[in-house]
């Protein structure tokens, strides 16, 4: 019986536990750490008010409960596959201590989710996003060099927050880049890219970090590392300056990133690569979004694409 009711600390114990393997070996980032507590958390209240007196008790009844409880509660199909996800990462920690010898949400299937295709900018888009930044301030080099590596290799605003600048070589437009799950991988970017960094760090960098010493890339006006929260700021506010009609977020330019590599006729495994998809189905994604634009070209362009009545 693994009590969490009856015994307060005994679940925090398993909750720290639980977060130290979270950060050790699944290497995952803060803010899946985070949102997995929120969820879990959330899941605990549920099993309280349900009079669950143990973890073990739980099973795919109680589960399917949980799921409708969600549903009436009007969560999105996502929230509810990643309070699932959680759950089932927790579940799979208990079966790895022995705790249980089975996991029981490993019966229970995610909502399936409504495809999506991912928003991205239009090359005009990027060219004018690009060009908001002002190159005469420090601030101004610092964010265009964000922008042109954003845009360049496709890198995660998370990628982008951790680098350092022994992770770049500028001679040979590569950067070292650990990804989700610490896994290494090597990106590249082109030359506008590279000399944005090359202005930044031969100009802006230093003013900004004055007396303060650091490894990390980009520093805010402290000479501290430029939080994640903070490029995604500067980049809604400079595609607003640049009369895009659209919310833009750093995700955006990974999407366009892709998208326009495909657009040019890149080949799927390369991008799967600088992107660092583990699997091929999640690049794959891209490929529907440029089927799609050439469906709406040709239905816009052909003459005889249209039916009569149309």
């Amino acid at each position: 019986m693994i009590p969490f009711t009856r015994s307060e600390e005994g679940v925090a114990k398993l909750f720290s536990g639980y977060i130290r393997y979270l950060e050790a070996e699944r290497h995952s980032s803060k803010y899946t750490i985070r949102n997995y507590t929120q969820d879990l958390r959330h899941f605990l209240k549920f099993l309280s008010t349900e009079n669950v007196a143990t973890l073990d008790m739980v099973d795919r009844h109680l589960l399917r409960r949980y799921i409708a409880s969600l549903q009436e509660q009007g969560f999105e199909k996502s929230s509810v596959s990643r309070k699932l996800s959680a759950i089932r990462s927790f579940y799979n920690y208990l079966v790895q201590l022995n705790l249980l010898s089975v996991n029981p949400i490993l019966v229970i299937s995610a909502p399936k989710l409504d495809k999506r295709l991912p928003a991205f900018l239009s090359s005009d888009e990027v060219i004018r996003l690009l060009d908001m930044p002002d190159t005469a301030t420090p601030k101004g080099q610092r964010d265009k060099a964000i922008l042109e590596i954003l845009y360049a290799s496709g890198l995660r605003v998370s990628e982008i927050a951790s680098l350092n600048l022994g992770n770049m070589n500028l001679e040979t437009r590569e950067i070292l880049v650990w990804g989700k799950g610490s896994k290494e991988r090597m990106t590249l970017i082109g030359e506008p890219a590279a000399a944005a960094i090359n202005l930044y760090l031969r100009e802006g960098r230093r003013q900004l970090l004055g007396n303060s010493k650091g490894d990390a890339l980009f520093i805010n006006r402290y000479g501290r590392r430029l939080s994640q929260r903070s490029i995604q700021k500067a980049i809604s506010r400079y595609a607003i300056a640049a009369g895009i009609d659209k919310r833009v977020f750093p995700h955006m330019m990974r999407h366009s990133f892709a998208t326009h590599l495909l657009d040019g006729g890149a080949d799927l495994r390369v991008v799967q690569e600088l992107l660092g998809h583990a699997n091929l189905s999640t690049t794959q994604i891209y490929t529907h979004v440029t089927q799609s634009r050439i469906r709406k070209v040709y239905l816009s362009a052909h003459p005889r694409a249209k039916s009569e009545a149309e």
